[in-house]
């Protein structure tokens, strides 16, 4: 593997289906430029692209040091081999070859990945794995995403999917969840999950929902999971219920998880865990009642280290390691 020089940076880019986030990122993981912008899905892929090419020249442009390449992360299962998205729901792509028309059009190096492999390899490389041969992420927001490092490596799977820790199956007979199945992980303790069982709850009986009724505007329907955490940082004990229940999800999901993968660390992040911490210590304790006591010898369960930077610097963290493992040409 080829050494990549310190001095230099890679761009990162982070795909999802709301924002595009990009990122000068140097060899320690410090981001030293960025931008941003909502991704505007419904123009289609050729839109899109246009603003990551926008982006990614306009870092390019700023920069006091030599760019190697770019990183993206996306959304979405990319094929590990060509970097073509293959299947992209929430952008509505299918087959869409980003990475060859991504260095058509500004001509640098690209390596394209899932956008939730890419924020654990952040976490892996710059943030609080840093320097763990196996762990696992799972990243809690809107939906539950995950990825999985083992003896070293990152786990990218057959097709490039390796990771989708969110649609473990807590209960058969559960709750239908985004994808087809029901009772997964994702199901319980995602943002939309805590927002479907804030309302369901509230409706039964609106004077217990009363709070969380009111910081809604009155709108049961216009619950989310951010009013949710909210209500329990000023004691609602509704709230406060959702949460512990959300935080056994998580734990339960932890348990199967180390029980599987033995790793010795579980990383928690995302916009619901960054909202309250908390859910770190509730699910961390409710695995440990749970899981087999040969895999909870060596686990830590923390918070991400990151933050929101974590998709953008894991990306530009995976394209220096492409560079280095492809070597001079």
């Amino acid at each position: 593997m080829t050494t990549i020089g310190d001095e230099a940076v890679t761009i990162g880019l982070d795909l999802g289906g709301t924002k595009l986030q990009a990122a000068l990122v140097d060899a320690r993981g410090e981001v030293s430029g960025g931008g941003r912008r909502p991704t505007d899905a419904e123009r289609g892929p050729d839109g899109v692209l246009a603003d990551l090419v926008d982006l990614a020249e306009e870092l390019v442009a700023s920069a006091d040091r030599s760019v190697l390449g770019v990183g993206v992360g996306v959304a979405g299962q990319v094929d590990p081999e060509t970097g073509t998205v293959m299947r992209a729901p929430n952008l509505e792509w299918r087959d869409f070859p980003l990475k060859a028309r991504l260095e058509a059009a500004i001509d640098l190096p690209v390596f394209v990945i899932n956008d939730v492999q890419a924020a654990t390899y952040g976490e892996w490389t710059c943030g609080a794995g840093r320097g763990a041969r196996d762990l696992v992420c799972m990243f809690v927001g809107t939906g539950v995403g995950g990825g999985v490092v083992s003896g070293g490596s990152l786990m990218r799977g057959c097709g490039g999917t390796a990771g989708e820790l969110g649609h473990t199956t807590l209960d058969w007979h559960g709750p239908r969840c985004t994808c087809r199945n029901r009772g997964c992980l994702e199901a319980f303790a995602s943002g939309w999950a805590i927002a479907q069982r804030a309302s369901e709850a509230a409706t039964k009986d609106p004077e217990g929902g009363r709070t969380l009724i009111d910081l809604a505007d009155g709108e049961v329907d216009g619950l989310t999971a951010e009013i949710v955490v909210h209500a329990a940082h000023e004691g609602d004990p509704l709230a406060l219920r959702l949460m512990r229940e959300t935080g056994e999800a998580l734990g339960v999901g932890i348990a199967s998880i180390a029980n599987a993968f033995n790793p010795c660390m579980v990383i928690l992040g995302g916009g619901v865990i960054e909202g309250m911490p908390e859910l770190v210590t509730l699910a961390e304790a409710e695995a440990r009642r749970r899981a087999l006591e040969a895999a909870l010898d060596p686990l830590e369960v923390m918070k991400a280290g990151l933050g929101k930077h974590a998709g953008t610097v894991g990306a530009a963290m995976w394209a220096r390691h492409g560079l280095a493992k492809a070597g001079p040409e």
